[in-house]
């Protein structure tokens, strides 16, 4: 026995060391490119009146966007709790479409719906009111409220249903009523679950870029991370744009730190894992209240959707080369970045579940951290960083579809570490004795073993890194030209032009690609899985 740790350790090096690689990778491109922006960066007093009004209207949309978001959540969150019917775990699955939605592709849908020619205002119209000015911050915050509202009823609902079947059974016992159940059973609950889900949303918006870029609206309605292309793209001043590139990182790491420090355990305890009955929502009243907030969250979420189809699948057969070339490039970019993000989620589980073997918790801690630091550093900021350091060597357009895809892969990290890590672990607990025990290591075990047990969270992690990495509209508009443009840069030219129609069938043609990669994937990692 005493023999079998260094028989461990000495098995699984290969692994630690490709993962120690990775992580080295990782820490470089997150924290070497801010450095590079620091070393650029002028003194803190170097900010000007629009930079200062930059920060204070990131924080505010961010703000408003989580409270909203949130607010908005809870209620539906609990009618979705208290009622079942025919479709419901479909249109709970459809709540997690708008976060694999392409931005720029939401916007249009978006525009299409509340857009001063778009649905809301033409029924204003019908009554003699002005149309929607969507432009500016409610613009920005309706945008974020579409993205994140799903994603807050999400991480509620999960809430709500951790509460254990017997309380509300006890609660009927003592003839408690909905007032009474919501102030001792679920108001707790809510207290636990709020606050993080909306430091989470609020690190998000944070980070907002195409939005921002789309329905801004104007100086009076810029974010940080739009200063930061503005301060490249058009001024070319690298000292501003590292200058802010700083102070965007210092926003989304105190975000994120903030949101580790309010996550607090259930109070609630443990339950025997009954089905869930609800004797306080029998009410007419109660029902008819849950159905409308269940209809309206459908309708706010599926009425885009379905404009973008409506507009779009007349232009799509039309649509001019440059469109169908950069839907090319976007191909490229996503396969390449997906690759490199499930290598990197791989090699990094892999390395800290055996440096957890060894007894070696910390230096497992350090390498899983690696994998999620991604989420401190705004795509942009990286981006800002890479640029200062390749701008002295080489025409930064060159390299404008590999270090897209390169810093996508480290975007979309967190997501898929969170996807393969825990099954990796379950894997090494059943598995691992037995393989040791048969001599079998190194990529045997990794074929053999490994893999077939991770293909369902392996093919979910790739498509939704295929699908993030296929809408993304931020990096590539630091460092592309007009002959390396994605499809979403593309759109965005399209628009900006005012070519709505063509637009619209680019808008289709990306949803199309992005929901079918994730497809793709997620239903080839589901195909012959090991359970």
């Amino acid at each position: 026995m005493a023999q079998r740790p260094l028989a461990l350790r000495r098995g699984a090096a290969p692994a630690v060391l490709a993962g120690l690689a990775v992580a080295g990778l990782l820490a470089l491109l997150n924290f070497g490119s801010l450095g590079a922006v620091a070393w650029r960066a002028e003194t803190p007093g170097a900010l000007g009146p629009a930079d200062w009004a930059a920060v204070r209207f990131t924080l505010l949309q961010a703000t408003l966007s989580a409270l909203f978001s949130v607010g908005l959540a809870i209620p539906v969150a609990r009618a979705l709790a208290r009622r079942s019917f025919v479709g419901r775990g479909w249109l709970i699955t459809l709540l997690g479409a708008p976060f694999i939605l392409p931005t720029i592709v939401a916007v249009l849908g978006l525009l299409a719906v509340f857009g001063r020619n778009g649905l809301f205002s033409a029924a204003l119209a019908l009554v003699g009111l002005e149309p929607v000015q969507i432009y500016g911050l409610h613009g920005v915050v309706i945008a974020h409220v579409f993205f994140n509202l799903p994603l807050a009823t999400r991480l509620i609902l999960q809430g709500w249903l951790a509460i254990p079947a017997e309380r509300f059974r006890l609660a009927a016992a003592l003839g408690m009523g909905p007032r009474e159940v919501m102030g001792q059973l679920e108001l707790p609950m809510l207290r636990e679950v709020v606050p993080g889900a909306a430091l989470v949303i609020f690190l998000v918006c944070l980070t907002s870029f195409a939005v921002a870029l789309t329905l801004g609206g104007g100086p009076a309605a810029t974010t940080v991370e739009l200063a930061i292309y503005q301060a490249f793209r058009f001024d070319f001043d690298l000292s501003r744009a590292a200058l802010l590139a700083l102070v965007q990182f210092a926003l989304c790491a105190g975000a994120l730190v903030l949101a580790w420090m309010v996550a607090a355990p259930s109070a609630l305890g443990g339950g025997l894992d009954r089905p869930v009955e609800r004797w306080d929502t029998h009410a007419r009243v109660l029902k008819l209240q849950d159905t409308a907030l269940i209809a309206l969250a459908a309708l706010f979420l599926l009425t885009p959707l379905a404009m973008i189809v409506a507009n779009g699948a007349p232009r799509l057969v039309a649509l001019p080369a440059p469109v169908w070339e950069a839907a090319v490039r976007s191909l490229g970019v996503a396969l390449g970045s997906t690759a490199l993000c499930i290598g990197f989620a791989l090699a990094l589980a892999l390395a800290a579940v055996r440096l957890e073997a060894a007894g070696r918790a910390g230096a497992a801690g350090l390498v899983e951290a690696s994998g999620v630091a991604a989420l401190a550093a705004s795509p942009l900021v990286v981006g800002t960083g890479l640029f200062i350091i390749v701008f002295p060597v080489i025409d930064p357009a060159r390299l404008a579809l590999p270090v897209t895809a390169l810093v996508n892969a480290a975007m979309a990290l967190p997501f898929a570490l969170r996807a393969v890590l825990p099954a990796l672990r379950q894997s090494e607990a059943q598995f691992a004795r037995l393989a040791e025990s048969l001599g079998v290591r190194g990529v045997a075990r990794l074929r053999l073993v490994t893999l077939p047990r991770l293909r369902r969270p392996l093919g979910f992690a790739a498509g939704l890194a295929a699908a993030l990495s296929m809408g993304d509209l931020g990096v590539i508009m630091l460092f592309a030209d007009q002959d390396a443009a994605t499809l979403p840069m593309q759109l965005y030219r399209l628009m900006g032009a005012y070519r709505m129609a063509d637009a619209a069938g680019a808008a289709l043609l990306l949803l199309a690609l992005s929901l079918g990669l994730f497809w793709a994937f997620d239903r080839g990692g589901r195909i012959g899985a090991a359970t």
